[in-house]
Formats: structure tokens, C-alpha cells, sequence
């Protein structure tokens, strides 16, 4: 199913933006403009739901959030389109 594809692909993206921020690539890159631009919007709303919780330490749970949170519309999804 190619809404299960894509969530796969999402998870990745968001791993792989993860993995930048502890190497620091170059950010005028092309490959890390992607990245980001793929992933900001997804981040962003969680990051900031999780500042409005109270949560201002510093590390960054919102990947974490994100990825949970995707998962489980695409599980949500999925039920809905197979009738399960």
C-alpha cells in the first residue's frame, strides 16, 4: 500500500535529519536542503505543540514525537481504507 510507503519514507527522512544534526553537514547542500524542507514541516508543529507543553530542555524530543505521531495516522489510515 503506498500510504504504508510513505510513511516508511517519511521515518527515514526524519532519521536522516536526525543524523545531520550530530555530523553538521554543509547546509547549502542539496541533499540536506531537501531533507530539511521535506522534514520542517512535519517537525516544526510538533517542536513547537511540545514548547507549549512546557518542555524547554535541550534536547529536542520532537523527531521522536514525530515519527510516533506519523505512524499512527498512517495505522489510522490504513484500518479506515481495509475496513479492519
Amino acid at each position: 500500500m503506498a500510504i504504508y510507503y510513505l510513511q516508511r519514507l517519511i521515518n527515514i527522512f526524519i532519521f536522516v535529519r536526525v543524523i545531520f544534526s550530530w555530523v553538521n553537514p554543509n547546509p547549502h547542500s542539496g541533499l540536506v536542503q531537501f531533507i530539511y524542507g521535506v522534514t520542517e514541516p512535519i517537525l516544526a508543529p510538533v517542536r513547537n505543540l511540545i514548547h507549549r507543553l512546557g518542555y524547554n530542555g535541550m534536547i529536542d524530543f520532537s523527531p521522536i514525537a514525530a515519527i510516533l505521531l506519523v505512524n499512527m495516522i498512517t495505522s489510522v489510515i490504513i484500518r479506515l481504507v481495509t475496513g479492519l
